[in-house]
């Protein structure tokens, strides 16, 4: 759990700075570190996709995760949670809709930090041999992430930090079954789901080209992995 310990504070850490320092960036140089970690991300999500050792595995995830979090409305839920949070943390200024800097800044970074290999990996190495290394190189990046996201969407980031604690802490705590469980291909085909949730974060939160409702695909995270195993069983 250190590593994980060590990840929300980073979070916080680099959240709280970018609140502080953000203001004394130009709206230009906002947009510009936003911009270009849009582009980190999209780059970041390529290198994750291609992990996949089946790419029709990865289709089979998004579609029917994405179904299945249109029907159990994820992205609303996640939306009014946000809006309830901004009206208790910023003045009750919340912006109803779904494009509410509040909502875009927790939901970017909550999916950016609990997303990818480094998250997966990273806390079952820590809950098994307590080995930290891999969430502390992860702890780094998201702070600079989140001071970059916070300067530009505000106090949002900062309540992504308890779903990454809860997150990789899960997965810490669970190591041992999620060993016996988790193969190296359903990780493989996890990672590479999660590389097009991010490009779809990327192209809807972070470089505003066209809204998408990732939230709503989160859902692909398990069904992914779930294919793997029921293929197996074949």
């Amino acid at each position: 759990m250190t590593g994980t310990i060590l990840n929300g504070i980073t979070i916080l850490v680099g959240g709280l700075l970018g609140l502080r320092l953000g203001k004394f960036l130009s709206e230009k140089a906002r947009e510009t570190i936003v911009i270009g970690l849009g582009l980190f991300t999209i780059g970041i999500s390529v290198t994750m996709f291609l992990e996949t050792n089946n790419s029709l595995i990865v289709l089979g995830g998004i579609l029917i995760g994405g179904l299945l979090g249109e029907f159990l409305k994820i992205e609303s839920r996640i939306n009014k949670l946000g809006i309830i949070l901004e009206n208790r943390f910023n003045g009750g200024s919340a912006d109803s809709s779904a494009g509410g800097t509040f909502v875009r800044g927790f939901m970017t970074s909550s999916v950016l930090f609990c997303t990818g290999p480094m998250a997966i990996l990273g806390a079952i190495q820590d809950g098994l041999i307590g080995d930290y290394q891999l969430l502390a190189i992860k702890s780094i990046m998201d702070g600079f992430a989140a001071f970059a996201i916070s300067a530009t969407l505000g106090i949002g980031v900062l309540f992504s930090a308890p779903v990454v604690f809860l997150y990789q802490g899960g997965f810490s705590l669970l190591a041992f079954q999620f060993q016996e469980i988790m193969s190296p291909e359903m990780i493989a085909e996890m990672t590479a789901t999660g590389g097009l949730l991010l490009i779809g974060l990327a192209i809807s939160s972070l470089l505003e080209i066209k809204p998408i409702r990732v939230g709503n695909f989160l859902p692909s995270l398990v069904i992914s992995p779930l294919i793997v195993y029921l293929l197996s069983l074949i």
